[in-house]
């Protein structure tokens, strides 16, 4: 018989503030950053979360964050090669383009929002039209993962023609190389040997003419954009020289020497901001070529002055007032170095990531830098404007905004619930927050050492904790206080748990002793009101051979259950301390431990990463289970079950069957070790923190779970990823730099963009039954009109009509307008994909109903886009194949017929919509005639001037 069980899902995960795989990006409100999988909006001023973008499903981790010139549209790609645009008013996701296999590194918008560039870890560049939801081409030419791209556009010239300049890109990579491509062309128009170490950032400044690059030995170049040269395309010069768009133009020194992580030109702001410390950025003033000269002509001045001073006490010559002199520098042309001066220095609280700044206007305070911290915080500076007094004091730099309270600094290394499952404690090094299980709200931060483990004493007003330096904290939830603190062992303190009768606890820890402690109540009506409500005195003590890692009581009371570091697990009777069993069989030692609520089974589990179940009454091992990939780090069994639950260093949460020794479940969310663990008093839902810095809790649904059904899914799964990833794989196989293997295949520069992912080869099988179901139903029909022929006219009506097939005949459609339906259905990104997967016979069949498709004029960008990529891809069969010859003539005449409709019907409107104009524009010009009584020169000249100030008008209600 087949037992059922209750699946758990991912229901909440919180205690992220930002996530360091990802850079961030803020608007001077919001700020939009990366917290795993998920996508924060925080309002920084009053430090709360304002929306979470998430996708159902994904579990890639961001890893590249870009807003868009486009109002409230931002670009985010993932670790598995896709990119999103997310709406961030809705919160929802407007398209998906797959087309790496690897994690994004870098993205790039055109001016007008309409484009965008990808760049990855596997070495190729995709540039996606957002408007028609395709990939244009794929660029490949870099040898490393690609670090930075930045769209060009050459300076207008005073054309009138209205199309789009294709433009330029400019990308650089960790093979040391700049590119500058040509995206009309599809090709690298040259190639610069920038520096002589890996390149990790790169910034255009915002008039296009100057490109920084910063390098991995802490270098930063300047390099120069020749406008003229781009316009012009490649020449060569009189020497025969191809001519060069960039050429170099000097160094910029920094302060510190190491790896250059990011570089920004403020927007608007003659302002440069650099990052090559890890917790603090340098920001340049940039200069014009009057300021210099003026601080020149200064330089000048104090020169002459002092050498007044010196004719005066008569230790040189008289100097003629007319006579110029030569500044100590020696060059009076201004160079690179003269433009940039070092202004402010931005020192984080922790570890930068990314900063960016607000593109806002400048408040007369000054200008605001925002910073994202690796430590799981935000933080906004405030950098006062350059003074033009002449003072050398240096500007101070303020910390006006920091979002850091909802989370931790560190690695979550505890978690304990409370008796009613309301409240959650957790403990890293540093702090101890306390949170609200219902609203996942932090309501209580405190300051602690480095906790290992801890606890919610009897009344769940207090938390004990344990530290790494043997000290045990006791914490007063409701005054936020620490109440007492007991040096209790001289070594770490690995493990605290609670007596069932709530009278006292037990701690084990690295000084080889296990400690009894008993709690001494101060509650009633004689309670001392200078004492606190409840406080913890030693009892007795154990003294162990080995160091001791877990403790546990027995939900009956009779054992105690010690952990130790030679790999054994002793048992004791509680009341004597006498010793009952010794559990021996694990090759590692055992991490944590737990016991089952009848007290019948003891679960181990160990950093060999296996769990062995042991019966407490004989003590002996009644399954040893490889539970996880690496060290299985807890377990816990779940409430009157003799089901439990793992974690592990390789990420997984597992749910197991004691009884059977099954694997119920493997849950996957984390995206780092998972160090602890804790399950409801009432079986609702598991809790679990990891070096992610997540707390992620999982529920128990309502749907069952079979446990043969769980293991087909995940026999599909892998099959389905082993057939993508087979379609997928091509002879250039990047390593893990991102380089390709020496001796393969020459690629060309410019390739088409396709990669089969589940949802694509879904599509594909989708297509290829909608075109059987309706060749099968074109065939019945057929045969079914041949039979009314041959029939007198007058019997044609007794003739019955053919069984359909169930799917027609539930639409109420025939076989076309379903295979439209199933190919319509198909989202626009992902259709050239799914074409490919059509055999070549399928693709016969699909070019006759597309010209079934115009003949009845539906969807006529739909046939088109479908019938030219199925001729590109398949042209030598399709010019080889007789039988095409007549579908494509009839094709070729119908789609013109279709195409030349809709072009009539768009000329129509677009002639409407010009008239209106016209007509609003002469109601505009009689209106002032009226009201003014001018001419109509003046009334024209008073247009252009409205259309370039904005009046402030009051409205009266």
């Amino acid at each position: 018989m087949l037992k059922a069980y209750q699946r758990h899902g991912p229901t909440q995960a919180f205690g992220l503030v930002c996530s360091p795989g990802a850079n961030s990006v803020f608007d001077g409100k919001q700020a939009c950053v990366p917290a795993l999988e998920d996508i924060l909006v925080w309002d920084v001023k009053k430090g709360q979360m304002m929306a979470m973008w998430h996708e159902t499903g994904h579990r890639a981790e961001v890893t590249c964050v870009l807003s868009s010139p486009k109002k409230n549209v931002y670009a985010i790609g993932y670790a598995d090669g896709s990119l999103r645009l997310w709406d961030s008013t809705m919160g929802t996701v407007i398209v998906t383009f797959n087309g790496h296999k690897r994690a994004v590194t870098a993205l790039a918008f055109d001016e007008q929002g309409s484009r965008i560039a990808s760049a990855s870890q596997d070495t190729d560049i995709i540039l996606w039209d957002i408007e028609g939801e395709t990939g244009l081409f794929r660029l490949r030419g870099h040898r490393g993962p690609i670090t930075a791209l930045r769209f060009v556009t050459p300076v207008p010239t005073t054309s009138t023609s209205t199309s789009v300049s294709p433009g330029f890109l400019i990308s650089t990579s960790r093979d040391t190389f700049m590119k500058l491509w040509d995206l009309s062309t599809q090709h690298c128009m040259q190639t610069v040997v920038a520096h002589q170490s890996e390149i990790w950032s790169m910034d255009v400044d915002p008039a296009g003419e100057l490109i920084l690059t910063g390098s991995t030995d802490g270098e930063l170049k300047a390099w120069s954009i020749d406008s003229d040269a781009l316009k012009e395309g490649v020449k060569t010069n009189e020497s025969g020289e191809l001519t060069k768009m960039i050429s170099p133009v000097g160094a910029l020194p920094l302060t510190v020497r190491n790896r250059v992580s990011q570089i920004s030109f403020h927007p608007s702001e003659p302002y440069l901001a650099v990052q090559s410390h890890d917790r603090s950025i340098e920001v340049f003033n940039i200069r014009t070529e009057e300021e210099i000269k003026k601080k020149r002509a200064r330089k000048k001045q104090r020169q002459r002055e002092k050498q007044r001073k010196k004719q005066e006490k008569g230790k040189e010559p008289a100097l003629d007032e007319d006579m110029d002199i030569p500044v100590e520098d020696g060059n009076d042309d201004i160079g690179f170095t003269d433009l940039f001066s070092s202004y402010v220095s931005v020192r984080g609280s922790g570890k930068i990531r990314s900063f960016d700044f607000i593109n806002a206007e400048v408040t007369k305070s000054g200008i605001q830098i925002f910073l994202a911290l690796s430590n799981n915080a935000l933080e906004v500076h405030n950098l006062p404007r350059k003074s033009k007094s002449k003072s050398e004091e240096l500007p101070e730099v303020n910390r006006t905004y920091s979002v850091d309270l909802p989370g931790h600094r560190t690695d979550v290394r505890t978690l304990s619930l409370s008796s009613t499952d309301e409240l959650l404690a957790s403990g890293s090094n540093g702090s101890l927050k306390i949170w609200n299980m219902r609203t996942t709200a932090c309501i209580r931060t405190l300051d602690c050492e480095y906790a290992i483990c801890s606890t919610f004493l009897p009344g769940d007003r207090h938390v004990v904790v344990g530290t790494k330096t043997g000290e045990l904290l006791v914490y007063d939830l409701a005054t936020s206080s620490l109440i007492q603190a007991i040096k209790a062992h001289a070594g770490s303190v690995w493990s605290v748990h609670v007596k069932l009768n709530k009278l006292g606890m037990v701690t084990g820890s690295a000084d080889k002793e296990v400690k009894f402690w008993d709690f001494e109540y101060n509650v009633g009506p004689n309670a001392n009101q200078d004492k606190p409500a409840i406080g913890i005195v030693l009892h007795k003590t154990l003294k162990m051979t080995d160091e001791v890692l877990a403790v546990r009581y027995s939900p009956d009371g009779r054992f105690v259950a010690v952990a130790l570091l030679d790999a054994t697990v002793k048992v004791f009777h509680q009341d004597s301390l006498k010793f009952f069993l010794s559990l021996y069989g694990h090759k590692l030692p055992v991490l944590a431990m737990d016991i089952s609520s009848d007290s019948k089974l003891i679960v181990t589990c160990s950093a060999d990463k296996n769990v062995k179940i042991w019966g407490l009454d004989f003590g002996d091992c009644h399954k040893s289970i490889f539970a996880h990939e690496e060290s299985v780090t807890q377990v816990a069994f779940e409430k009157d079950s003799h089901n439990f639950w793992t974690v592990g260093k390789d990420k997984w949460l597992k749910y197991w069957d004691g009884d059977r020794f099954e694997n119920i479940q493997k849950l996957d969310g984390h995206h780092g070790e998972i160090w602890a663990l804790a399950v409801s008093n009432f079986g609702r839902f598991v809790v679990t923190g990891s070096h992610d810095k997540s707390i992620r809790v999982w529920e128990k649904l309502e749907d069952q779970l079979f446990i043969e059904e769980e293991r087909e899914r995940e026999l599909e799964e892998l099959y389905e990823k082993g057939v993508v990833d087979s379609m997928n794989r091509t002879d250039r196989i990047p390593n893990q730099d991102g380089n390709g293997e020496e001796g393969g295949p020459e690629e060309a520069e410019s390739a088409a963009v396709n990669k089969q992912t589940s949802d694509t080869l879904m599509a594909g099988e989708k297509i290829m039954e909608a075109l059987e179901i309706a060749d099968a139903d074109g065939k019945l029909m057929q045969e079914y009109e041949r039979i009314v022929a041959k029939v007198p006219p007058s019997e044609a009506d007794k003739v019955s009509l053919p069984t359909r097939h169930g799917v027609l005949t539930a639409y109420d459609i025939d076989g076309p307008a379903y295979v439209l339906k199933v190919v319509q259905a198909v989202h626009s990104t992902a259709l050239h994909d799914a074409l490919l997967v059509l055999p070549f016979s399928k693709v016969v069949s699909l070019m006759s109903y597309l010209n079934e498709w115009a003949i009845r004029d539906l969807n006529t960008p739909l046939i088109s886009r479908i019938l030219f990529f199925l001729l590109r891809t398949h042209h030598h069969q399709i010019v080889s194949n007789r039988t095409m010859r007549g579908v494509l003539i009839d094709l070729r005449t119908h789609l013109r017929d279709a195409l030349k409709r809709q072009k009539d019907e768009i000329s129509y409107n677009l002639a409407a919509l010009q008239y209106f104009r016209q007509q609003h524009e002469a109601n505009r010009v009689a209106h002032f005639y009226e009201q003014e009584e001018m001419d109509e020169v003046k009334v024209r000249a008073r247009l252009a001037e409205g259309g370039k100030k904005r009046k402030r008008i009051t409205v009266k209600a």
